[in-house]
């Protein structure tokens, strides 16, 4: 098998492509990753949520939903990948199907997990308060780059079998540079140099949605749905986001488009849901970065994605074909006069229909749950860490192969 490739015996993919099921990976039991979690204090985690806990208690109690601290609503959700995967880690001693099983002995981990919420650190606590000179988030990085350097785990392979999440494009901002060798958790790669961030080593996960997911039963049909093409966001961004602009006065007139500005605050996160629900297609333009939210919004609405953003990497790619359930268009082509109209109308009812019924398959692979189900965004992003790791190992091997053989020689 080349390194990287999809089937094996520890591969969650069969040799045909598992995305054209309905369910990726489920015909047989297969080997879960094994991970092992760093015990932080509490302000690298839950206490960023308000949790206060007893003396000396590291973790919530996860039994019991009561329990569990929640995590902040509104925007602060799409990036809150760091506490799914945590909790699930927390609770892998309760009996349950998933692809990953917390150890305590770090020398039989496939992978070193470190448990700071960097996103809700960086969207609570990166301003200054009061009379403090560095900021919480700073100084909580700053802290966990002294604690990572000084583990034996992260120095016996220089923290490449390490797993941080840094979902929020601007989280780990003071340290993601000393600590490029580990494995990342991204939303994409648009704030990255591609020597601290890219696809041979790390992970792209999806946001957590923040509009209602509409039940597979209620999902309108092409008749029901009067919006041609929806979008509601910030209109005015700069670097590659330029083009929502281009896009709004192209089409802001057209009688069977919603394209307007809207942020998500209040009752608008409903309103755009409502508004994605009743519509065939939902663009997801590049803005600030290649990514957003919107994409994911998209499909828990169930509202065909037309991506327009050229340097997007898409979540779970190596065994979900995008194609089968989005339509893709070129920014250089999309903000041709006509252009869009003219290929969006054109897709008649069968075959958007054909879109809708995969989207309507894949759409709870993006679902991030507590506990996870089998086929969750938890169970994929941890079948993409495992599926990473074995293709990191793969190159490790191949590159040492002669290793060996040369320290003999060196002996004789």
């Amino acid at each position: 098998m080349r390194c990287g490739g999809l089937s094996g015996p520890n591969s969650n993919v069969d040799a045909s492509g598992c995305h054209r099921k309905k369910t990726c990976g489920r015909n047989q039991p297969l080997r879960k990753l094994k991970v092992y979690m760093y015990d932080l204090p509490p302000e690298f985690h839950f206490r960023l949520l308000g949790w206060k806990g007893k003396t000396n208690q590291t973790w919530p109690n996860v039994d019991s939903h009561s329990r569990i601290p929640p995590y902040p609503g509104g925007l602060n959700l799409q990036h809150s990948v760091e506490y799914w995967l945590t909790l699930d880690l927390l609770a892998s001693n309760i009996p349950k199907v998933g692809a990953a099983v917390r150890v305590q002995n770090s020398s039989q981990a496939d992978i070193v997990f470190v448990p700071f919420f960097s996103s809700l650190s960086y969207n609570r606590h990166s301003k200054l308060h009061g009379k403090e000179k560095v900021s919480v988030n700073r100084m909580l990085q700053s802290r966990l780059l002294q604690f990572l350097m000084a583990r034996d785990e992260w120095k016996r392979f220089g923290g490449k079998d390490h797993l941080i999440v840094a979902h929020h494009p601007n989280s780990m901002l003071q340290v993601r540079k000393k600590l490029g060798s580990a494995m990342f958790v991204l939303a994409d790669f648009g704030r990255y140099p591609v020597e601290i961030a890219n696809l041979g080593k790390d992970i792209i996960a999806p946001y957590k949605h923040v509009v209602r997911t509409i039940p597979s039963g209620e999902s309108a049909q092409f008749d029901h749905r009067p919006i041609l093409m929806h979008f509601q966001g910030s209109i005015y961004r700069k670097d590659g986001g330029a083009i929502r602009q281009e896009l709004y006065y192209l089409l802001k007139d057209e009688k069977d488009v919603h394209f307007t500005f809207g942020s998500y605050r209040g009752d608008r996160i409903k309103k755009a849901g409502q508004g994605m629900a009743s519509s065939k297609f939902c663009l997801n333009i590049a803005g600030d970065t290649p990514s957003s939210n919107r994409l994911f919004d998209a499909i828990a609405s169930q509202c065909v994605p037309v991506i327009i953003s050229d340097d997007i990497e898409l979540p779970f790619e190596d065994v979900l074909d995008y194609s089968e359930f989005c339509v893709f268009v070129r920014a250089s082509d999309a903000v041709k006069k006509g252009y869009l109209l003219y290929l969006l109308r054109g897709i008649k009812k069968d075959q958007w229909t054909m879109l809708w019924e995969r989207l309507k398959e894949i759409a709870p692979h993006f679902e991030y749950r507590y506990p996870s189900q089998p086929g969750d965004a938890v169970d994929m992003v941890w079948e993409a860490v495992l599926r990473q790791k074995s293709a990191v190992q793969c190159r490790h091997h191949r590159k040492h192969r002669y290793a060996r053989s040369e320290a003999l020689l060196k002996r004789i």
